[in-house]
């Protein structure tokens, strides 16, 4: 645990706009990120976007069912290493390696053969451009299939608390993030739930994804397993 978070504050310092959150999440909030995929249940696939360290994706992984299979993307290749030798030496990573593949890679470029039953994503919205958030959600829609769940989280009272220090470009783009995301979130079945316990509070949004996915394009991709 010493060890995750020193390299998540090595890595905050380093590229805040990739990493985005401030501390890494809570077992609080990785539990009720990963409540969706509690049994009975389906054999499902599983996208986690922007696992960082893994605090999340431990959660995921006690979740895990025989016969999912999960897939994480990872842009920062520190964090793609980390998550790497957790895989190769942590016990509670360790016995589902057969069923995990690792893309280092930004979720822009990538390309899923196959449709996912829950994408559960540690992304920094709030962060990003407006066009980038509104791109990213169009993704995380056409990857799901019909009825599927999209899970994220967001500091609570983020975007306000910004307002008063930063200039009118920025306040405009948070507030066209804002906008992109309530229209995201009215589009289809949302439940919102508070997590107190995290640094700082946080809420999960749970999105059950109510329009049919557009066809994946039949895209060849080389994984890049942790086996």
């Amino acid at each position: 645990m010493l060890r995750s978070w020193v390299r998540f504050l090595a890595e905050w310092w380093r590229d805040f706009y990739h990493t985005g959150a401030i501390a890494p999440s809570s077992p609080f909030l990785a539990r009720a990120m990963t409540q969706v995929l509690k049994p009975p249940r389906p054999t499902w696939r599983i996208l986690e976007v922007g696992p960082g360290t893994g605090s999340v994706t431990a959660a995921i992984l006690q979740q895990l069912q025989p016969g999912d299979r999960f897939d994480l993307v990872e842009i920062n290749p520190r964090f793609v290493e980390w998550l790497q030798i957790r895989f190769a030496s942590d016990p509670r990573f360790q016995p589902y390696v057969p069923q995990v593949y690792l893309y280092p890679t930004a979720v822009e470029e990538f390309h899923p053969t196959e449709r996912y039953d829950c994408i559960i994503s540690g992304l920094p919205l709030n962060n990003f451009r407006s066009e980038q958030v509104r791109t990213i959600l169009e993704l995380f829609e056409r990857w799901l299939q019909p009825q599927g769940w999209l899970v994220y989280f967001e500091y609570v009272g983020i975007r306000r608390l910004k307002m008063p220090f930063v200039g009118k470009s920025e306040k405009r783009r948070l507030y066209r993030v804002g906008r992109i995301t309530q229209r995201f979130l009215q589009k289809h079945q949302t439940q919102r739930r508070l997590v107190l316990i995290n640094v700082p509070p946080a809420f999960v949004y749970q999105v059950r994804i109510n329009c049919p996915s557009d066809n994946l394009h039949n895209r060849s991709t080389i994984p890049s397993a942790v086996h």
